[in-house]
């Protein structure tokens, strides 16, 4: 949406630092930062003051329920593409569990397979897992 001049009707233009493409805003704002400091100037937040900015950083986010749910399912979407990754966060999901129980239960654990994955490509061994006849005892 372009404004109007208020006499004549034609299109404003831009000038100063709206005229400017952003990179050069940015670079004058980075120049003006680092000048800030060297002056001594600049504000430099404490660790409280911080924390406390990004609290309510994250409480005014949040309140957009639409927005937050947007983040959700972009992340969501974005693990659930890269199938090899969530296949491995499973395996070693399965290999920690068997392993607790185990130790809990005072079991011998044993090796989950022989290092190979379902495509035949080498799967490091992470964790021990009960041998397949006592799977049952995994799903409880």
């Amino acid at each position: 949406m372009t404004q109007e001049h208020e006499t004549t009707g034609q299109p404003a233009r831009r000038r100063g630092f709206a005229a400017m493409s952003k990179e050069r805003q940015r670079e004058i704002a980075r120049l003006g930062g680092r000048a800030a400091h060297e002056q001594g100037t600049a504000h430099e937040f404490t660790t409280d003051e911080a924390r406390e900015a990004g609290r309510q950083g994250g409480k005014e986010v949040s309140r957009n329920r639409d927005h937050m749910a947007s983040i959700g399912r972009r992340g969501g979407e974005t693990v659930s593409r890269d199938r090899s990754l969530m296949a491995e966060r499973g395996r070693r999901g399965g290999l920690r569990r068997a392993a607790r129980y185990a130790k809990q239960n005072g079991a011998s654990p044993v090796p989950a397979h022989d290092g190979l994955g379902h495509d035949g490509t080498g799967v490091p061994l992470e964790g021990v897992i009960l041998p397949l006849n006592n799977v049952d005892v995994l799903s409880a």
